[in-house]
Protein backbone atom coordinates (compact mmCIF):
# COMPACT_ATOMS: atom_id res chain seq x y z
CA UNK A 1 0.00 0.00 0.00
CA UNK A 2 1.30 3.43 -0.90
CA UNK A 3 0.19 6.96 -0.06
CA UNK A 4 0.37 10.19 -2.04
CA UNK A 5 2.44 13.00 -0.54
CA UNK A 6 2.49 16.58 -1.87
CA UNK A 7 5.80 17.51 -3.46
CA UNK A 8 7.69 20.52 -2.07
CA UNK A 9 7.71 23.72 -4.09
CA UNK A 10 11.46 24.14 -3.75
CA UNK A 11 14.19 22.04 -5.33
CA UNK A 12 12.83 18.52 -5.87
CA UNK A 13 14.31 15.66 -3.91
CA UNK A 14 16.28 13.50 -6.33
CA UNK A 15 17.49 10.99 -3.81
CA UNK A 16 16.58 7.34 -4.35
CA UNK A 17 15.73 4.81 -1.64
CA UNK A 18 18.69 2.90 -0.35
CA UNK A 19 19.04 -0.57 -1.84
CA UNK A 20 18.38 -3.40 0.61
CA UNK A 21 21.49 -4.97 2.09
CA UNK A 22 20.30 -8.44 1.12
CA UNK A 23 18.67 -8.82 -2.33
CA UNK A 24 15.19 -10.35 -2.48
CA UNK A 25 16.53 -13.29 -4.50
CA UNK A 26 18.65 -14.39 -1.53
CA UNK A 27 15.68 -14.05 0.82
CA UNK A 28 13.55 -16.05 -1.62
CA UNK A 29 16.00 -18.96 -1.60
CA UNK A 30 16.36 -18.73 2.16
CA UNK A 31 12.59 -18.87 2.54
CA UNK A 32 12.41 -22.03 0.41
CA UNK A 33 15.17 -23.60 2.50
CA UNK A 34 13.47 -22.67 5.80
CA UNK A 35 10.03 -23.96 4.86
CA UNK A 36 11.44 -27.01 3.09
CA UNK A 37 13.50 -27.94 6.15
CA UNK A 38 10.45 -27.73 8.43
CA UNK A 39 9.58 -31.34 7.58
CA UNK A 40 13.04 -32.47 8.67
CA UNK A 41 12.68 -30.53 11.94
CA UNK A 42 9.28 -32.09 12.63
CA UNK A 43 10.73 -35.55 12.06
CA UNK A 44 13.49 -34.87 14.58
CA UNK A 45 11.01 -33.41 17.07
CA UNK A 46 8.89 -36.57 16.88
CA UNK A 47 11.71 -38.51 18.56
CA UNK A 48 10.58 -37.23 21.97
CA UNK A 49 7.42 -35.20 21.39
CA UNK A 50 3.87 -35.93 20.24
CA UNK A 51 2.43 -34.21 17.13
CA UNK A 52 0.17 -31.89 19.15
CA UNK A 53 3.10 -30.87 21.35
CA UNK A 54 5.13 -30.02 18.25
CA UNK A 55 2.39 -27.93 16.64
CA UNK A 56 1.55 -26.18 19.92
CA UNK A 57 5.15 -25.29 20.74
CA UNK A 58 5.78 -24.27 17.14
CA UNK A 59 2.88 -21.83 17.12
CA UNK A 60 3.75 -20.46 20.56
CA UNK A 61 7.40 -19.87 19.64
CA UNK A 62 6.42 -18.23 16.36
CA UNK A 63 3.89 -16.01 18.14
CA UNK A 64 6.42 -14.78 20.68
CA UNK A 65 8.91 -14.09 17.88
CA UNK A 66 6.46 -12.01 15.86
CA UNK A 67 5.17 -10.16 18.93
CA UNK A 68 8.75 -9.10 19.62
CA UNK A 69 9.27 -8.00 16.02
CA UNK A 70 5.93 -6.17 16.02
CA UNK A 71 6.86 -4.21 19.14
CA UNK A 72 10.26 -3.29 17.69
CA UNK A 73 8.79 -2.09 14.40
CA UNK A 74 6.02 -0.13 16.13
CA UNK A 75 3.18 -2.08 14.58
CA UNK A 76 -0.18 -2.79 16.17
CA UNK A 77 -2.70 -5.60 16.20
CA UNK A 78 -6.11 -5.22 14.58
CA UNK A 79 -8.93 -3.90 16.77
CA UNK A 80 -12.05 -4.68 14.75
CA UNK A 81 -14.05 -7.64 16.15
CA UNK A 82 -15.05 -8.63 12.60
CA UNK A 83 -11.40 -9.00 11.60
CA UNK A 84 -10.65 -11.14 14.65
CA UNK A 85 -13.67 -13.31 13.88
CA UNK A 86 -12.36 -14.06 10.39
CA UNK A 87 -8.85 -14.55 11.75
CA UNK A 88 -10.23 -17.20 14.12
CA UNK A 89 -11.48 -19.16 11.11
CA UNK A 90 -8.35 -18.73 9.01
CA UNK A 91 -6.21 -19.51 12.08
CA UNK A 92 -7.69 -23.01 12.15
CA UNK A 93 -6.75 -23.70 8.53
CA UNK A 94 -3.43 -21.84 8.41
CA UNK A 95 -1.89 -22.79 11.75
CA UNK A 96 -3.48 -25.24 14.20
CA UNK A 97 -4.91 -27.86 11.84
CA UNK A 98 -2.19 -28.12 9.15
CA UNK A 99 0.70 -27.93 11.63
CA UNK A 100 -0.85 -30.75 13.67
CA UNK A 101 -1.71 -32.87 10.63
CA UNK A 102 1.77 -32.58 9.12
CA UNK A 103 3.36 -33.67 12.40
CA UNK A 104 0.88 -36.52 12.83
CA UNK A 105 1.39 -37.62 9.23
CA UNK A 106 5.15 -37.75 9.69
CA UNK A 107 4.65 -40.38 12.37
CA UNK A 108 3.65 -42.68 9.51
CA UNK A 109 5.47 -41.36 6.41
CA UNK A 110 8.86 -39.86 5.65
CA UNK A 111 9.59 -36.15 5.86
CA UNK A 112 10.30 -36.18 2.12
CA UNK A 113 6.85 -37.53 1.33
CA UNK A 114 5.23 -35.06 3.73
CA UNK A 115 6.90 -32.22 1.83
CA UNK A 116 5.45 -33.59 -1.40
CA UNK A 117 2.00 -33.51 0.21
CA UNK A 118 2.47 -29.79 0.80
CA UNK A 119 2.72 -29.26 -2.98
CA UNK A 120 -0.99 -29.95 -3.36
CA UNK A 121 -1.86 -26.56 -1.82
CA UNK A 122 -2.34 -24.77 -5.19
CA UNK A 123 -4.61 -27.59 -6.40
CA UNK A 124 -6.83 -27.28 -3.33
CA UNK A 125 -6.89 -23.49 -3.65
CA UNK A 126 -8.48 -23.82 -7.10
CA UNK A 127 -11.41 -25.80 -5.70
CA UNK A 128 -12.00 -23.51 -2.75
CA UNK A 129 -11.77 -20.42 -4.95
CA UNK A 130 -14.77 -21.69 -6.93
CA UNK A 131 -16.84 -21.59 -3.73
CA UNK A 132 -15.45 -18.55 -1.93
CA UNK A 133 -14.41 -16.37 -4.87
CA UNK A 134 -17.21 -16.40 -7.47
CA UNK A 135 -15.30 -13.96 -9.65
CA UNK A 136 -12.54 -16.54 -10.14
CA UNK A 137 -13.40 -18.81 -13.02
CA UNK A 138 -12.00 -22.26 -13.67
CA UNK A 139 -10.28 -21.99 -17.03
CA UNK A 140 -9.71 -25.11 -19.15
CA UNK A 141 -5.99 -24.85 -18.42
CA UNK A 142 -6.53 -24.85 -14.66
CA UNK A 143 -9.03 -27.70 -14.90
CA UNK A 144 -6.52 -29.78 -16.86
CA UNK A 145 -3.80 -28.94 -14.33
CA UNK A 146 -6.00 -29.99 -11.39
CA UNK A 147 -6.81 -33.28 -13.08
CA UNK A 148 -3.13 -33.80 -13.78
CA UNK A 149 -2.30 -33.12 -10.14
CA UNK A 150 -4.89 -35.66 -9.06
CA UNK A 151 -3.23 -38.24 -11.30
CA UNK A 152 0.11 -37.42 -9.67
CA UNK A 153 -1.35 -38.00 -6.19
CA UNK A 154 -2.74 -41.37 -7.30
CA UNK A 155 0.66 -42.37 -8.66
CA UNK A 156 2.29 -41.48 -5.34
CA UNK A 157 -0.22 -43.58 -3.39
CA UNK A 158 0.27 -46.66 -5.66
CA UNK A 159 -3.22 -48.15 -5.22
CA UNK A 160 -2.26 -51.01 -7.55
CA UNK A 161 0.29 -52.27 -5.00
CA UNK A 162 -0.72 -54.33 -1.98
CA UNK A 163 2.66 -53.91 -0.26
CA UNK A 164 5.46 -51.35 -0.34
CA UNK A 165 3.21 -48.36 -0.97
CA UNK A 166 3.17 -45.34 1.38
CA UNK A 167 1.01 -45.40 4.48
CA UNK A 168 -2.28 -44.10 3.09
CA UNK A 169 -3.46 -42.60 6.38
CA UNK A 170 -0.18 -40.77 6.97
CA UNK A 171 0.07 -39.42 3.43
CA UNK A 172 -3.63 -38.57 3.52
CA UNK A 173 -2.99 -36.39 6.58
CA UNK A 174 -0.34 -34.43 4.68
CA UNK A 175 -2.73 -33.99 1.74
CA UNK A 176 -5.44 -32.62 4.05
CA UNK A 177 -2.85 -30.33 5.67
CA UNK A 178 -1.88 -28.96 2.26
CA UNK A 179 -5.55 -28.50 1.41
CA UNK A 180 -6.00 -26.55 4.66
CA UNK A 181 -3.47 -23.99 3.42
CA UNK A 182 -5.39 -23.67 0.15
CA UNK A 183 -8.65 -23.12 2.03
CA UNK A 184 -7.13 -20.76 4.58
CA UNK A 185 -5.47 -18.43 2.09
CA UNK A 186 -8.57 -18.42 -0.11
CA UNK A 187 -10.69 -17.54 2.92
CA UNK A 188 -8.29 -14.69 3.70
CA UNK A 189 -8.64 -13.35 0.17
CA UNK A 190 -12.42 -13.47 0.44
CA UNK A 191 -12.94 -11.96 3.88
CA UNK A 192 -9.70 -10.19 4.83
CA UNK A 193 -8.42 -9.01 1.47
CA UNK A 194 -9.44 -5.40 2.16
CA UNK A 195 -8.50 -5.33 5.84
CA UNK A 196 -5.79 -2.71 6.28
CA UNK A 197 -3.57 -4.46 8.82
CA UNK A 198 -0.16 -3.65 7.39
CA UNK A 199 3.32 -4.96 8.18
CA UNK A 200 3.50 -7.88 10.60
CA UNK A 201 0.07 -7.26 12.13
CA UNK A 202 -1.70 -9.95 10.11
CA UNK A 203 0.72 -12.86 10.71
CA UNK A 204 1.11 -11.91 14.37
CA UNK A 205 -2.65 -11.85 14.90
CA UNK A 206 -2.99 -15.11 13.00
CA UNK A 207 -0.46 -16.87 15.24
CA UNK A 208 -2.07 -15.39 18.35
CA UNK A 209 -5.33 -16.99 17.30
CA UNK A 210 -3.48 -20.23 16.62
CA UNK A 211 -2.00 -20.16 20.12
CA UNK A 212 -5.43 -19.59 21.64
CA UNK A 213 -6.75 -22.56 19.68
CA UNK A 214 -3.90 -24.92 20.53
CA UNK A 215 -3.60 -24.31 24.29
CA UNK A 216 -6.90 -26.01 25.23
CA UNK A 217 -6.33 -28.76 22.66
CA UNK A 218 -2.91 -29.62 24.08
CA UNK A 219 -4.23 -29.52 27.66
CA UNK A 220 -7.09 -31.91 26.85
CA UNK A 221 -4.68 -34.21 25.00
CA UNK A 222 -2.35 -34.22 28.00
CA UNK A 223 -5.16 -35.06 30.42
CA UNK A 224 -5.85 -38.13 28.31
CA UNK A 225 -2.15 -39.13 28.21
CA UNK A 226 -0.92 -38.28 31.71
CA UNK A 227 0.38 -41.82 32.16
CA UNK A 228 2.97 -41.27 29.40
CA UNK A 229 3.69 -37.55 29.79
CA UNK A 230 4.45 -35.96 33.17
CA UNK A 231 3.49 -32.49 31.88
CA UNK A 232 2.01 -31.00 28.68
CA UNK A 233 5.49 -29.89 27.64
CA UNK A 234 7.44 -33.02 28.64
CA UNK A 235 8.42 -35.65 26.10
CA UNK A 236 8.83 -39.39 26.06
CA UNK A 237 12.06 -41.36 25.74
CA UNK A 238 14.09 -40.63 22.61
CA UNK A 239 13.60 -43.56 20.23
CA UNK A 240 16.90 -42.74 18.55
CA UNK A 241 18.82 -42.66 21.84
CA UNK A 242 20.05 -39.10 21.39
CA UNK A 243 18.41 -37.42 24.37
CA UNK A 244 15.73 -34.71 24.52
CA UNK A 245 17.82 -31.61 23.72
CA UNK A 246 18.07 -32.00 19.94
CA UNK A 247 14.34 -32.65 19.35
CA UNK A 248 13.44 -29.68 21.54
CA UNK A 249 15.87 -27.41 19.70
CA UNK A 250 14.48 -28.63 16.37
CA UNK A 251 10.92 -27.69 17.36
CA UNK A 252 12.01 -24.32 18.73
CA UNK A 253 13.84 -23.62 15.46
CA UNK A 254 10.68 -24.69 13.64
CA UNK A 255 8.72 -22.08 15.59
CA UNK A 256 11.16 -19.18 15.77
CA UNK A 257 12.67 -19.48 12.29
CA UNK A 258 10.23 -21.60 10.29
CA UNK A 259 7.08 -19.92 11.56
CA UNK A 260 8.11 -16.52 12.92
CA UNK A 261 11.03 -15.17 10.92
CA UNK A 262 9.80 -16.82 7.74
CA UNK A 263 6.83 -14.46 7.71
CA UNK A 264 9.17 -11.48 7.77
CA UNK A 265 11.15 -12.91 4.85
CA UNK A 266 7.97 -13.48 2.90
CA UNK A 267 6.92 -9.85 3.29
CA UNK A 268 10.37 -8.73 2.12
CA UNK A 269 10.12 -10.92 -0.99
CA UNK A 270 6.65 -9.54 -1.76
CA UNK A 271 7.96 -5.97 -1.45
CA UNK A 272 10.97 -6.71 -3.63
CA UNK A 273 9.49 -8.92 -6.34
CA UNK A 274 5.72 -8.83 -6.01
CA UNK A 275 3.14 -11.29 -4.74
CA UNK A 276 3.15 -13.44 -7.88
CA UNK A 277 6.85 -14.23 -7.67
CA UNK A 278 6.69 -14.82 -3.91
CA UNK A 279 4.06 -17.55 -4.27
CA UNK A 280 6.33 -19.62 -6.51
CA UNK A 281 8.37 -20.57 -3.44
CA UNK A 282 5.72 -23.29 -2.96
CA UNK A 283 7.27 -25.20 -5.85
CA UNK A 284 10.71 -25.35 -4.22
CA UNK A 285 9.57 -26.58 -0.79
CA UNK A 286 9.07 -30.25 -1.82
CA UNK A 287 12.44 -30.26 -3.55
CA UNK A 288 14.17 -29.10 -0.36
CA UNK A 289 12.24 -31.55 1.82
CA UNK A 290 13.15 -34.48 -0.42
CA UNK A 291 16.84 -33.55 -0.60
CA UNK A 292 17.11 -33.08 3.17
CA UNK A 293 15.12 -36.22 3.94
CA UNK A 294 17.35 -38.36 1.73
CA UNK A 295 20.67 -36.69 2.60
CA UNK A 296 20.21 -36.12 6.35
CA UNK A 297 17.74 -38.77 7.48
CA UNK A 298 18.59 -41.47 4.95
CA UNK A 299 15.01 -41.67 3.68
CA UNK A 300 14.14 -43.42 0.44
CA UNK A 301 11.48 -42.68 -2.15
CA UNK A 302 10.40 -45.28 -4.68
CA UNK A 303 10.11 -44.32 -8.32
CA UNK A 304 6.29 -43.85 -8.19
CA UNK A 305 6.72 -41.21 -5.49
CA UNK A 306 9.34 -39.37 -7.53
CA UNK A 307 7.27 -39.53 -10.74
CA UNK A 308 4.08 -38.55 -8.94
CA UNK A 309 5.81 -35.67 -7.20
CA UNK A 310 7.08 -34.35 -10.54
CA UNK A 311 3.54 -34.53 -11.96
CA UNK A 312 2.07 -32.68 -8.96
CA UNK A 313 4.74 -29.96 -9.18
CA UNK A 314 4.14 -29.47 -12.91
CA UNK A 315 0.40 -29.13 -12.31
CA UNK A 316 1.02 -26.62 -9.51
CA UNK A 317 3.29 -24.53 -11.75
CA UNK A 318 0.66 -24.53 -14.52
CA UNK A 319 -2.01 -23.38 -12.06
CA UNK A 320 0.26 -20.53 -10.94
CA UNK A 321 0.89 -19.21 -14.44
CA UNK A 322 -0.72 -15.81 -15.04
CA UNK A 323 -3.86 -15.83 -17.15
CA UNK A 324 -3.55 -14.36 -20.63
CA UNK A 325 -5.81 -11.40 -21.22
CA UNK A 326 -8.03 -11.27 -24.28
CA UNK A 327 -6.11 -8.24 -25.54
CA UNK A 328 -2.85 -10.18 -25.41
CA UNK A 329 -4.40 -13.14 -27.15
CA UNK A 330 -5.73 -10.93 -29.98
CA UNK A 331 -2.33 -9.29 -30.37
CA UNK A 332 -0.70 -12.71 -30.67
CA UNK A 333 -3.17 -13.69 -33.39
CA UNK A 334 -2.50 -10.51 -35.39
CA UNK A 335 1.25 -10.78 -34.97
CA UNK A 336 2.88 -12.07 -38.21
Amino acid sequence: MSSTVAAPTSTPDTTTPAAPRVPWQAKYLLLALIWGSSFLLMKVGLRTMAPLQISGLRILAGTLTLLGLLSVTGGRLPREPRVWGHLAVSGVFLTALPFSLFAAGEERVSSALAGIGNATTPLAAVFFALVLLPADRLSPRKLAAVLLGFVGVVVIMQPWESAGRPDLLGFGMTLVAGACYGLGWTYNRRFLGKADLGGLSMPTALLLVGTALMVPVVLVWWLLHRDAYAAPWSGHADTAGGGWALPLLAVLALGVVGTGLAYMLQFDVVRGAGATVSTTVTYLIPVVSVVLGVAVLGEHLAWPQLVGAAVVLVSAVVIGLPARSRKTAVADVKRP
